[in-house]
């Protein structure tokens, strides 16, 4: 293998790529694929006549290169939009996790201070039951206090009485206690 007969296989260009029959001309083989960012290399590649090809009067194709350094500017420009974009983007998730992380500790606490409050409801309603019956407990104590003075009242005025043997203590005291 001393020599390869299909040098421009190696480059990934068949000789057919390079032949065009109805050219006068032989062409140089031109690379087949999409551009990237380097298409003033690829240019510069193409013609290597033209020394600089963005010279307004040599390019035989000016707007050409106009389009491709538009197109790099947009692309440029696109790239930073996006990166100011992500960076935008990564800000609203950390201040998203931030404020996740602000409000579960305002719930955590606003959770301790309600079973607090609950806590010490509970206790203030049994105070408030146990006072309710107590309450009940010394209205009924006084009432029959109260009777029993009556009573005692009533009993001290019939034997005062000199005519105690007509008038009984039960046919007084009703009148007695309701007043």
């Amino acid at each position: 293998m001393a020599s390869n007969p299909f040098q421009s296989f190696e480059n990934g260009f068949t000789p057919w790529d390079c032949f065009d029959p109805f050219s006068s001309s032989p062409q140089s083989p031109k690379p087949v694929g999409s551009s990237s960012g380097s298409d003033k290399s690829n240019q510069a590649d193409q013609n290597p006549d033209n020394s600089n090809s963005n010279s307004g009067s040599d390019d035989p194709n000016p707007q050409v290169s106009v389009i491709d350094e538009r197109k790099r500017r947009r692309m440029v420009s696109n790239r930073e939009s996006a990166r100011r974009s992500r960076m935008r983007k990564q800000k609203h998730v950390e201040n998203l996790r931030n404020q996740v992380n602000r409000l579960r500790i305002e719930n955590r606490e606003l959770t301790n201070r309600l079973r607090f409050v609950l806590y010490h409801s509970h206790g203030v309603r049994t105070d408030y039951d146990r006072l309710r019956s107590e309450y009940s407990t010394l209205r009924k104590k006084l009432s029959d206090i109260r009777q029993i003075l009556m009573m005692r009242q009533l009993q001290e005025l019939t034997s005062a009485w000199p005519c105690n043997n007509m008038i009984t203590t039960e046919q007084i005291a009703p009148s007695l206690i309701t007043s």
